[in-house]
């Protein structure tokens, strides 16, 4: 399936990967900020209103969800990050910029920093990464995986981790729609390799709590990102 930028030509693939907030002429940094598994750049939407005005928020919108449904979503880590990395670089030329990834995102905001950091320099990168409701890289996976289960079984763990709304568990339709995309996302973490190499020069620290929004996914406590 072609992706949405060749389908609707006036639309550049930097805007489908990185949806900014409102205009901040004052602004000073950015902050990029990464979804949990299934989620989407709307997470972000109020975050805009609470940052500070010297700092410009820009929500990371992954294939496969929100007005990115028709593409296919990504199954491993590399060929996201990959991508990631040439949809994002024109943002990150002017300005300094920080990384805040949740779950899911903590994994991908962190390999993207390194693979950021290869690119270039040892020093380029962004100046901080914040992640949550995640564990450090190098731990394994304390839980088996999911993703291949079949479907009774998948939602079943679905309702178990408790971070799906119960509207969607229950309606058929959207679920038909949703699983995929959750499936994906979750063969993107449970197959993630972590490869040791030298600590981000950026400072990495995991939150315990950023907004009401995201308390409810918080279920690790601070680990060694590096």
């Amino acid at each position: 399936m072609e992706g949405l930028s060749k389908a609707m030509p006036g639309l550049s693939r930097n805007t489908l990967w990185v949806k900014c907030s409102k205009p901040h002429p004052q602004a000073r940094s950015r902050l990029f900020c990464f979804p949990y598994a299934g989620g989407g750049a709307s997470l972000f939407r109020n975050w805009a209103n609470r940052l500070p005005s010297e700092v410009k928020g820009c929500a990371v919108q992954f294939p496969g969800r929100e007005d990115r449904l028709a593409e296919f979503a990504f199954t491993r880590m590399p060929p996201l990050v990959e991508s990631l990395a040439n949809a994002l670089d024109p943002h990150l030329q002017e300005k300094p910029y920080a990384f805040f990834g949740h779950s899911m995102g903590a994994f991908v905001s962190f390999e993207l920093a390194r693979s950021l950091r290869q690119q270039r320099h040892a020093h380029a990168g962004p100046v901080q990464v914040f992640v949550s409701a995640q564990r450090a890289p190098h731990l394994p996976d304390p839980e088996p995986p999911v993703h291949a289960l079949p479907d009774n079984e998948f939602i079943e763990e679905l309702r178990h981790l408790n971070g799906t709304p119960t509207e969607i568990l229950q309606n058929a339709e959207v679920l038909e729609l949703t699983l995929p995309l959750l499936r994906a996302d979750f063969a993107i973490c449970e197959t993630y390799h972590y490869v040791p190499g030298e600590p981000l020069h950026s400072q990495t620290e995991l939150l315990q709590a950023l907004s009401q929004q995201l308390m409810p996914f918080l279920k690790y406590a601070p680990q060694r990102y590096g």
